[in-house]
C-alpha cells in the first residue's frame, strides 16, 4: 500500500484544463451547471448496475448515486432550463482498465433536442474537451448495420443460439449467459462490433434495440429500436445518450421489469424510484440527455492505457 497519489501534478493540470473546457463549452451554449446529491434514498433499477449502499440515520439504507439522472430529471420537471452536472458517481463491482467504483461523469439535458441534435452536441463536446476540432466529423452507424458489418449477424433476427455462435462461445459461457439475448448482444458489441470501429475518429452507434431502451423513448418511426446512442473512440465507449422517455406508466413498467430481472439474477434489490416517477407524472419536458465518462476522455488526451493512470487516487486491490 502507498500513501502517494496515483498521478502527478502534470496530470492534475491536464485534468483542470479539461474541466475548464467543459464548463466553457456549456457556458457558451447557455446550459446551467447544477449540483445534485451524491447520496440518495433511491438507486438505479438497471439490472446491469449495482449501487453502493450506505447506512443512513435511523437504520435507513442510502445509495451512492450511479448517475445524477434522476435528480436532474426532477429539476427539469420543476421548470429548470437546459442543465448539466459535473461530478463524481459510484458503481459497485467495477474496477479495472476502464472502470473504477468512483469516477467523474459529465451529464447534461437539452430541452426540445432530438436524436441528431444531441449526437452532434455530444461529438462537439468530446472534440472540445480534447481540443481536437478534427474529431467533429464522426462516423455514424445504425446498430443493426454495425452488427452486420463487424459481426456478420442481424441482431434483430438472429436466435440466441446464433448469437452465441457468432461470439464463438464455449460451453461455460453458453451456460452463463443462457437465453439472455441482450447479454449476448452486449458481449458481441464489446468483443466483435466495437473492435471494428475506426481508431482515429469518433464512431456513433445509434438506434439500439427496444429491449435496451433503458430510459430512452422508442423511435417514433420504428418501434423495434430506441432513440439511444453511444459514442466510441476506437472500441472505447465514451458516451451514452437518450431522447428521454416521458411516459410515467411505461417508465414504471420498465423499472418493475428491471427489478424482476435483478431478483432473478440474485442481484441486490433496490427501491422503486417513486420521486422520479412522480416527476414524470407532473410532466417532463421534451428533452434529450447524455452522460460522458470524463476520465475516459482524459485517457485519450494523455495516451493512458488504464483509467487508474488518470485518477489522482485510484482504487485497486490494496485500497486507495
Amino acid at each position: 500500500m502507498t500513501w502517494k497519489a496515483s498521478a502527478g501534478v502534470a496530470l492534475a493540470r491536464q485534468r483542470a484544463d479539461m474541466l475548464e473546457r467543459a464548463r466553457a463549452f456549456f457556458r457558451s451554449r447557455d446550459v446551467l451547471e447544477v449540483d445534485t446529491p451524491a447520496l440518495g434514498r433511491h438507486a438505479a433499477s438497471d439490472p446491469n448496475i449495482d449501487s453502493l449502499r450506505v447506512a443512513g440515520p435511523g437504520g435507513t439504507t442510502l445509495y451512492l448515486q450511479t448517475s445524477p439522472e434522476s435528480f436532474m430529471k426532477r429539476l427539469l420537471a420543476d421548470g429548470y432550463p437546459d442543465i448539466y452536472g459535473l461530478g463524481h458517481v459510484f458503481r459497485g463491482g467495477e474496477a479495472g482498465r476502464l472502470h473504477q467504483p468512483e469516477f467523474t461523469m459529465v451529464e447534461w439535458y437539452r430541452r426540445d433536442f432530438g436524436l441528431d441534435a444531441m449526437i452532434d452536441e455530444t461529438v462537439a463536446l468530446i472534440a472540445a474537451l480534447l481540443d481536437r476540432p478534427d474529431l467533429g466529423e464522426a462516423e455514424s452507424l445504425e446498430y443493426r448495420d454495425a452488427f452486420k458489418q463487424f459481426a456478420g449477424i442481424d441482431p434483430f433476427a438472429a436466435s440466441t443460439a446464433e448469437l452465441a455462435e457468432a461470439a464463438s462461445a464455449d460451453a461455460d459461457l453458453r451456460d452463463s449467459l443462457g437465453g439472455d439475448r441482450d447479454a449476448w448482444l452486449d458481449l458481441l458489441l464489446s468483443t466483435r462490433v466495437a473492435a471494428g470501429f475506426a481508431t482515429d475518429r469518433l464512431t456513433v452507434l445509434r438506434h439500439f434495440p427496444a429491449s435496451q431502451a433503458a430510459l430512452a423513448r422508442l423511435c417514433p418511426l420504428d418501434g423495434q429500436v430506441a432513440d439511444r446512442f453511444e459514442v466510441f473512440y476506437g472500441e472505447m465507449e465514451l458516451a451514452n445518450g437518450f431522447v428521454e422517455l416521458r411516459d410515467p406508466d411505461e417508465q414504471r413498467r420498465r423499472m418493475l421489469a428491471d427489478l424482476e430481472k435483478r431478483r432473478a439474477a440474485g442481484r441486490q434489490a433496490v427501491p422503486l424510484d417513486e420521486p422520479l416517477l412522480a416527476a414524470l407524472e407532473s410532466g417532463l419536458p421534451r428533452c434529450a440527455g447524455v452522460a460522458v465518462g470524463f476520465e475516459r476522455v482524459l485517457m485519450l488526451a494523455t495516451g493512458a492505457g488504464d483509467i487508474r493512470d488518470v485518477m489522482t487516487f485510484a482504487f485497486d486491490d490494496t485500497g486507495n
